[in-house]
């Protein structure tokens, strides 16, 4: 009886006073098989309890499976309309470069080289600026002159919202009705791509397609329009993700699912006026937003649609070639990366792999070859970068290092979940997927973490964003600024 009263409270107290009992040995036979399966549901009432009370929060981290978590990433809506009646809008210097101004940075790659930073972080952490609560979404930031910009959700609205860098003090939203809904194992509430910031105007695509100019000082809007009805396509089931690209001053766009003859996946307008300069694509498109590149001394976008990468001319829409390329659920979520003027590097999560594709032309007829495939990168909801020879990413969620050549792997360490990365002066700043940031050494020999602080909390899928030395990250709750210029 005493074990039996002291397995209900607590199993691991009642398994060994089974073990010290006279039972006979078929009895503790039986008796341990009891406690093992009493212990499971044991366990999953506390799990169960622990839930209900917001001691634990269960988490859909990107793997497929949820987790269990005390530091859960969802938008207080509450935190933040608090936040900002209390913030006071005070004239500050405002100075700052037009460097970081789009996704990914100024060429798109994750790149930043504007000037050195203070990569000795286990001597000198970065400083924190200001920390505070932010709308829902994954959008990043693009920054320019001392203001930064993201989308949001903010309750039945999206928000494309302008802060100053230095206070994080909001300066102005421009708001709209829309609200993009998915269950949490699918991705969650909120806008998903980058705004784009160009001449002094902001240029932004809601998830449900409303695309928006509006001026950078104060947000006046200067034109809009629906790009997927404008297009007549329909919203993709992850909704509109690919950001906004100035090419040649034309604005591209990536739509959704084309619906008839008519459909068209991708779009230019006319940046000052937003008249559809020409459209191209009539299949569905992907995920991942168009990647400029010029391969054998032509100009084009890189495109991924929900079966094919594309080569598109970027001046007229003209499809130069095609690739067979399809992720699982079409999500195509990694930009390309390219190594030359005539090597693209590819890759996909959901055991997709990645590949090195070769690119060869006789006047108009282009040729693509896939020099070699494996399983040694599997981006899922980021992109790599290429680093003095070699291609740094996240495979699912370790840090890879391979050779492109031969697509031979180099190394693979730490855990960093479904992160981001940022290339600089040779080192690789990871935006962890539980909201850390890491700083990492880009070394094919071995890689070599120079140090990893805590700094979001919570999952953190959005693409960090840096300029003038500060690096600015987000997720569905938090946004901060970091100072990364040298002491």
């Amino acid at each position: 009886p005493n074990h039996r009263f002291a397995t209900l409270l607590f199993p691991p107290a009642g398994l060994l006073l089974l073990m010290q009992s006279r039972d006979s040995a078929l009895q503790k036979l039986i008796g341990v098989t009891f406690i093992g399966f009493y212990s499971i549901l044991y366990v999953g009432g506390l799990i169960f309890l622990a839930v209900k009370t917001e001691v634990l929060f269960v988490e859909w981290p990107g793997s497929g499976l949820p987790t269990l978590t005390h530091r859960l990433a969802v938008t207080d809506y509450d935190s933040l309309e608090q936040h900002r009646s209390q913030q006071v809008v005070a004239s500050t210097n405002r100075n700052g470069g037009n460097y970081w101004t789009s996704f990914r940075g100024p060429r798109g790659d994750g790149e930043y080289a504007e000037q050195d930073l203070n990569l000795d972080w286990a001597a000198h952490p970065p400083k924190l600026l200001w920390k505070q609560p932010v709308g829902g979404g994954y959008s990043s930031f693009v920054i320019a002159a001392g203001m930064a910009y993201t989308l949001e959700q903010r309750r039945e609205e999206e928000a494309l919202v302008a802060y100053d860098v230095n206070t994080g003090t909001e300066l102005w939203a421009n708001t709209w009705k829309a609200e993009f809904r998915q269950p949490p194992n699918l991705g969650g509430l909120g806008p998903r791509s980058t705004p784009l910031w160009h001449e002094g105007k902001v240029y932004a695509l809601g998830a449900l397609g409303e695309l928006v100019c509006v001026s950078a000082v104060d947000g006046n809007t200067l034109w809009r329009t629906n790009a997927l009805n404008e297009s007549s396509t329909s919203v993709l089931q992850f909704a509109c993700t690919a950001s906004p690209l100035m090419v040649d001053d034309q604005l591209i766009v990536l739509t959704g699912h084309p619906a008839g003859k008519s459909g068209r996946g991708m779009v230019a307008y006319a940046p000052d006026t937003g008249e559809r300069l020409w459209a191209s694509i009539t299949e569905k498109v992907a995920y991942a937003t168009p990647t400029p590149s010029t391969l054998l001394g032509q100009k084009q976008l890189l495109v991924f649609s929900a079966s094919h990468l594309i080569g598109i001319d970027e001046q007229t829409g003209k499809e130069l070639w095609r690739f067979p390329w399809n992720v699982k659920y079409d999500n195509s979520i990694a930009q390309p990366v390219a190594i030359s003027d005539h090597q693209v590097f590819i890759s996909g999560g959901y055991g997709k792999g990645c590949a090195l594709l070769e690119f060869s032309r006789e006047g108009e007829r282009w040729k693509v070859d896939q020099v070699w495939k494996n399983l040694f990168m599997k981006n899922k909801f980021t992109s790599s970068v290429f680093h003095d020879g070699h291609i740094y990413g996240l495979d699912e969620t370790m840090l890879v290092c391979l050779e492109p050549n031969t697509g031979r792997k180099q190394w693979k360490e730490g855990r960093y979940g479904y992160g981001q990365i940022i290339l600089t002066h040779g080192h690789i700043i990871v935006q962890c997927g539980n909201g850390d940031l890491a700083l990492i050494k880009a070394d094919p020999e071995e890689p070599v973490e120079i140090a990893r602080i805590e700094a979001l909390g919570g999952k953190t899928w959005n693409q960090p964003a840096l300029a003038d030395g500060r690096l600015l990250i987000r997720n569905h709750a938090k946004m901060a600024c970091y100072d990364l210029r040298p002491e």
